[in-house]
């Protein structure tokens, strides 16, 4: 193995940790400004690289977006979901994703909430790849969801035999909604409220 090899893979690895330090903060600053918000520039300024070291490493406005989006999914799915799919399928899976997406709003991991409802309203009338990859995250999310309320209903896991379809839609409205009024109030007691509510729609049977 010649010297160059080692040189060439620090490199590398220097370049990789630049790209993740820069996607973390447009990440949380994407919760707060928005995707549009982010550019070369300012994410020169916020992390301390040259705008050519950032430019180096995204090469457009458009790409830094999608990747900042595949960041926001990889720690959702840590923070969320990968917790939640340690349990069994059904109502405590059910009940799992909807406290740990709550607890992950409350633990601030990003400055705006959520991610994808940060941004969802932003890129909805912006049609193109960034939306794209907006929505698929939402269907994948919304999917999760709803399959482990089909296998809920489908067990007899939850009071009263809701309608697993609209089940789905009530948790992800209040999820949504508690996100929000948690960030205009900085109130812990709506994300409390918000999970007692999520209790009693999940009730066991």
């Amino acid at each position: 193995m010649s010297i160059d090899d080692g040189a060439g893979r620090r490199v590398r690895a220097d370049g990789e940790r630049s790209r993740h330090a820069i996607l973390d903060a447009a990440v949380d600053l994407a919760t707060v400004e928005g995707l549009s918000g982010l550019s070369l520039a300012r994410l020169a300024t916020v992390t301390g690289m040259s705008k050519s070291g950032v430019f180096g490493l995204f090469g457009s406005k458009e790409d830094l977006q999608i990747a900042v989006v595949d960041r926001a999914r990889d720690v959702f799915i840590h923070e969320v979901v990968l917790p939640a799919l340690e349990l069994p399928p059904g109502r405590d899976r059910l009940a799992a994703l909807c406290v740990g997406y709550l607890d992950h709003v409350q633990r601030r991991v990003f400055a705006g909430g959520c991610f994808f409802a940060a941004v969802a309203s932003e890129v909805s009338t912006r049609p193109g790849p960034v939306r794209d990859r907006v929505v698929a995250e939402h269907t994948a999310w919304t999917r999760l969801l709803a399959e482990s309320a089909e296998q809920a209903v489908e067990r007899g896991e939850v009071a009263g035999d809701p309608d697993a379809q609209q089940l789905t839609y009530a948790l992800s409205t209040l999820l949504t909604g508690a996100d929000i009024a948690y960030l205009l109030r900085d109130d812990p007691g709506v994300l409390d409220a918000a999970r007692a509510e999520i209790e009693t729609r999940l009730r066991p049977r």
